[in-house]
């Protein structure tokens, strides 16, 4: 079989391009999304102050440079107790394993816990690079970053350490810089303009989902899911949006709807005006609350929230 030959102009184009995988794995609440948001300049995941938001893998598409940087936010590591914690863990170490590039994001103000040991020991055994940044370290004293530095790297040998606040956006273009030049040389996996390949039905459930993180009591979030049943572009150009939220109790039914449907209004409210500034179209929310216990074993609903594969 003979040779493909590549002329010299698209010899050229290539090695004048970089393109990769990074993945951000942590414990939950390290900041990942936030940091994924920061880079990309929007919304692509949804930030709670509250563990464990993030379900399922999303992709933040950022150009530096001639570099195409594709940073997978996965779902924090934990101990796992439903099927839907299990998988989405084993997402999480699935997406760190096809990377090119891991980041190891810790909250330096929490430091060196057993669940970061955890997570270091599983990391040891993987194949690829692993940079460690050091998030949130706005708020700490900057002589307490070099020995939690130490004892980190004393555990895991990582290529890279970069201290970044990803709320305030402190080092994180020193980090966009590192990367560009790390990721390997090859064309582009995605059109320039692209953010995410998140579906526009996902991001409407997401941001849906996100209301109800902040505006309900600390148990509701994690007995619900939010499914988008239909999205259509009419033909003024506005969009009408119709979403299910999934609970297991009905007393979380009836805290989600609010006294005269008040919460569900303003939740539906807030995530509109989000929708109509990511989607830059008009926005109709429909928004429906119904019970069905033990959702979160149902492989229908982990399919939904892509973590079929994973469960």
């Amino acid at each position: 079989m003979p040779e493909e030959i590549t002329s010299p102009m698209e010899s050229m184009a290539v090695d004048q391009t970089r393109c990769g995988f990074v993945a951000l794995v942590g414990a939950p609440n390290a900041g990942k999304s936030t940091l994924l948001n920061r880079m990309a300049g929007a919304k692509l995941s949804i930030v709670s102050p509250k563990a464990q938001t993030t379900r399922f893998r999303t992709l933040g598409i950022v150009m530096q440079g001639a570099a195409q940087l594709i940073f997978v936010d996965l779902p924090g590591i934990f101990k796992p107790r439903r099927r839907l914690d299990q998988a989405m863990v084993n997402a999480a170490w699935s997406g760190s394993q096809d990377a090119d590039l891991t980041l190891l994001l810790i909250d330096s103000r929490i430091g060196l816990t057993d669940e970061i040991k955890d997570i270091i020991a599983k990391l040891k055994g993987s194949k690829r690079p692993v940079w460690l940044v050091l998030n949130k370290t706005d708020l700490i004293q900057r002589d307490q970053l070099l020995p939690l530095t130490k004892a980190i790297t004393d555990l895991l040998p990582v290529e890279e350490v970069y201290m970044v606040s990803a709320r305030s956006g402190e080092g994180v273009d020193g980090l966009l810089e590192g990367l560009a030049k790390a990721v390997p040389a090859g064309p582009y996996h995605y059109p320039e303009d692209d953010l995410t390949d998140l579906p526009d039905r996902l991001l409407a459930a997401e941001i849906v989902r996100e209301q109800v993180f902040l505006q309900t009591h600390e148990e509701i979030p994690y007995h619900a899911t939010v499914e988008t049943e239909s999205f259509k572009v009419r033909k003024d150009g506005s969009i009408r949006i119709d979403v299910t939220i999934y609970v297991s109790r009905a007393g979380h039914k009836a805290i989600l709807i609010g006294e005269r449907g008040q919460r569900i209004r303003e939740i539906g409210m807030r995530a509109r005006k989000q929708l109509e500034g990511l989607l830059d179209a008009p926005c109709h929310l429909f928004i429906n609350v119904k019970e069905r216990a033990a959702w979160d074993k149902e492989t229908a609903r982990l399919r939904a929230l892509g973590l079929a594969d994973y469960g």
